[in-house]
């Protein structure tokens, strides 16, 4: 089997041959856990757990590490807004984070270290940055050079000097260019900080990143992944920093980027007001049919993400939750699930594909690589059940009905028959047996 994926860093499809068949190792950045993660947050968690499974059914062993950013000038802000310790804010919605993620059907990665737990590692990786040339002190500031790396603008297709003649970015004192960028800022006292080489302080967004993937994975990796945001500057920044560190050409081979989602065909906004959060969905919609819903789309590609896709998935895993009820022999991965997977995530194909399965159990297996069919089809449809009437309640009446038709009561058979219906059951007497599903 062989895997197709676009490369950002090339502009390219290419054939993905990593650096060491028998052990691949995949970095995508992780959230900062300041407030709850919204639909948007959740969409590069479920494509790269997505490409994470697909690796997994190819090679013996995949390191997968996706971080937690808890120091950022965000979480600053909701701690004090809140007056709250800034690890009571961190802690809360890490633990949320999480929950909404295994809802979503999303993996553990191998490793999620945490930026607090990394500060030695992250100080050390400044001081190689220094001694190598391509950093300077300023005002209790570490700033990285650009001017000094040759390739910087290369991810994100821009042209370094272009960039610094119209950089949009801080304009202070202590830059010698405009472009150039944190690695290390000082900390007054209400401010989370560490002693360093430099002064009391804390690290720059860039630098947490390259620091973790040189801990957890070494000095260079298969795939980088992360939204299509990041390119620029998160990206850009980390191939500078990593690279200059490492005296290396190379940081990533394959750098990987999710499209962006809007939400009915706006952009989410703070100021347009139509930021749904995962745990909003969570109330209305299984997590599978949000699941489904974030790979309806190509990875690639925008998703507009709203209540009628959201139907329409839950549509889809109804039929696929119906089919697995059929007990046809068989329990190999389908060569029409896995080909469009391997051809750059081809997920909607995938899909597709998955409803022309008719054997239960490759169905079920197929299923798996896109993290969807984890329950029964009995559990799946009294979880979905539309009514309010429980699982053991639907059980009761079947069997009150069993009992009433045994003894040719036939009239409350059909009022307890009506009294399902009206609330979404459907009963099938099959083999003398009765079943039940909830109405599609």
């Amino acid at each position: 089997m062989k895997l197709k994926i676009y490369n950002t860093l090339s502009k390219e499809k290419e054939l993905f041959v990593p650096l060491n068949k028998n052990s691949i190792k995949m970095y995508v950045c992780g959230p900062t856990v300041y407030n709850f993660a919204h639909i948007g947050n959740a969409r590069p968690a479920v494509i790269f757990d997505t490409l994470y499974r697909v690796l997994k059914s190819i090679y013996p062993k995949v390191t997968y590490v996706r971080n937690i950013t808890d120091v950022d000038d965000k979480i600053n802000e909701a701690a004090k807004k809140l007056n709250q310790p800034i690890s009571a804010i961190t802690n809360k919605y890490t633990d949320i984070y999480h929950k909404d993620m295994k809802s979503l059907c999303v993996l553990s990665p191998s490793h999620e270290p945490r930026v607090t737990d990394n500060i030695d590692k992250i100080i050390s990786m400044i001081k190689k940055i220094i001694d190598n040339k391509n950093a300077y002190i300023k005002d209790d500031h570490v700033l990285f050079d650009v001017t000094s790396f040759d390739a910087y603008g290369k991810l994100s297709n821009r042209d370094r000097e272009e960039m610094l003649a119209g950089a949009r970015v801080e304009v202070a004192d202590y830059k010698k260019n405009p472009g150039d960028f944190v690695l290390w800022k000082p900390s007054n006292e209400n401010e989370p900080g560490w002693e360093s080489p430099w002064g009391y302080g804390r690290p720059g967004w860039h630098i947490e990143c390259s620091s973790m993937v040189e801990t957890y994975l070494g000095d260079e990796i298969d795939i980088h992944g992360g939204g299509q945001d990041l390119i620029f500057p998160h990206h850009e920044n980390e191939i500078a920093q990593s690279c200059s560190a490492h005296n290396s050409n190379r940081y990533a081979k394959y750098w990987v980027h999710n499209g962006y989602l809007n939400m009915e065909g706006e952009k989410m906004s703070k100021s347009i007001g139509n930021i749904v959060t995962v745990n909003e969905l969570l109330e209305k919609y299984d997590g599978e049919v949000i699941r489904l819903a974030l790979l309806s789309t190509h990875y690639r590609k925008p998703i507009n993400f709203g209540e009628s896709l959201l139907e329409q998935s839950k549509n889809i895993l109804n039929k696929l939750y119906k089919n697995t009820e059929n007990e046809v022999h068989g329990d190999k991965i389908s060569e029409d699930v896995i080909n469009p997977l391997l051809d750059d995530l081809n997920t909607p194909l995938a899909i597709s594909n998955l409803l022309k399965i008719k054997c239960s159990k490759t169905l079920s297996k197929s299923a798996g690589l896109l993290g969807l069919l984890n329950k029964t089809s009995e559990e799946w449809f009294a979880s979905n059940n539309k009514s309010k009437i429980s699982k053991n309640d639907i059980e009761l009446l079947i069997q009150e009905r069993d009992e009433a038709r045994k003894s040719k009561d036939f009239v409350k058979a059909d009022e307890i028959r009506d009294q399902l219906d009206q609330n979404n059951v459907v009963l099938e007497d099959v083999d003398g047996k009765t079943i039940w599903r909830v109405k599609k």
